[in-house]
């Protein structure tokens, strides 16, 4: 059972979700809030599999609310997922930083919320590649002249092949058509990359592939 909370602060819009969600035997929705600060005391009790979170909410707005879930240890398997309308393009790319997995339009198709909640649940990030391009694209490349970026000399050429093309949103699978690799040599390559850079998952990799330069808006087709 995949378990999430729901944070959103118009009553009409959780039990929208609610109801979506829970027309599936798979998913429970275990807690909601409206509010960020609520959101993490949720986090922290529920320690559900996904946090569903709105980024404009009182109290604590949603890019703390992520960024406080992601700092705190005890929630490493919680994974964050972000919703948004288009105008918050800037909070996404926040959100991303901060340690969410991904995020969703609010107006998405029922159908779309709840693969949504599966993909972040089991691991993956939810970065659909043309929005995500558009959105992180858009401010990375206000990084004029990116900093050195050390870290990266860790990484092997296959790797740095890999961690363009997770830049570019694909998954595994479609990596592995790619680069001509089994999928489970792409999983064990995007495994290592993560552990090589500390990040946490897919969606920290395409940030750090935009800010370090090795890649910018309009390379990846």
């Amino acid at each position: 059972m995949t378990t999430v909370v729901l944070a959103d602060d118009q009553t009409l819009v959780r039990a929208g979700f609610r109801s979506m969600l829970e027309g599936e035997d798979d998913i429970s929705v275990v807690a909601e809030a409206d509010d960020g600060e609520k959101a993490v005391r949720a986090a922290r009790a529920e320690r559900p599999d996904v946090v569903l979170m709105d980024i404009r909410m009182p109290v604590l707005d949603g890019l703390e609310a992520t960024r406080r879930i992601a700092a705190d240890e005890r929630l490493l398997d919680v994974k964050v997922l972000i919703l948004t309308t288009f105008d918050l393009d800037d909070y996404v790319y926040g959100a991303l930083k901060a340690g969410a997995s991904g995020f969703l339009v609010k107006d998405t198709e029922p159908e779309e919320l709840i693969h949504g909640v599966r993909v972040v649940a089991r691991g993956d990030a939810l970065l659909a590649p043309s929005v995500t391009r558009r959105l992180i694209g858009e401010f990375a490349g206000r990084i004029k002249d990116p900093p050195p970026a050390p870290r990266l000399n860790s990484l092997t050429e296959r790797e740095r092949e890999v961690m363009a093309a997770v830049a570019a949103g694909l998954s595994n699978e479609e990596l592995a058509r790619r680069l001509t690799l089994s999928p489970a040599t792409a999983k064990t390559h995007v495994s290592r990359v993560l552990t090589k850079l500390g990040a946490r998952d897919r969606a920290q990799l395409v940030v750090i592939a935009y800010e370090t330069g090795m890649v910018r808006p309009g390379w990846l087709g």
